[in-house]
């Protein structure tokens, strides 16, 4: 028996530290959180998505009063870039959470469904997806999607 270590590596910075362009994107994935249909919990999530043309698409959650129905920011987001630009990689994702009447302090991170279609996605393009997480204290950047979810299923896992 022998015992791996896995680690994820998160680089942690203010707002203002951000380059311009990562600011943009956590703007327009703050702005989503208001445009959230979030009756159920309160808690609205907005994200951003930057494509390597330069275009960005956003999304926010959508809650149905049936769970599983609902859809979370990231995928909606995600799924419209795809839909829209198909050949076309992802670049980066912006993710933003609101509730109480303020955004959270600290990041939130994606769900499981939500990592393993961001898994997807950058596996199909097979280029990274930066991620940030964005927080009032701190903003998390991640250089990758396999940092969320270092022990994947993926295509190979099929085989």
């Amino acid at each position: 028996m022998n015992t791996k270590i896995i680690e994820t590596k998160v680089t942690v910075s203010s707002f203002e530290e951000l380059d311009p362009s990562n600011q943009n994107l956590i703007n327009k994935a703050k702005e989503e959180v208001s445009k959230a249909y979030a009756p159920y919990s309160g808690f609205q999530v907005g994200a951003a998505v930057e494509l390597e043309n330069g275009l960005i698409f956003t999304g926010n959650n959508q809650e149905n009063s049936a769970y599983p129905s609902g859809l979370c920011a990231e995928r909606v987001a995600m799924f419209y870039a795809n839909s829209q630009y198909p050949d076309v990689a992802v670049k980066s994702i912006a993710i933003a959470a609101y509730t109480n009447g303020q955004f959270l302090e600290y990041p939130v991170t994606p769900c499981g469904s939500c990592r393993q279609v961001l898994l997807e996605t950058e596996m199909r393009y097979d280029k990274p997806i930066n991620i940030l997480l964005y927080g009032i204290k701190e903003v998390f950047l991640i250089d990758n999607v396999r940092q969320l979810l270092p022990l994947c299923f993926e295509k190979s896992s099929l085989k």
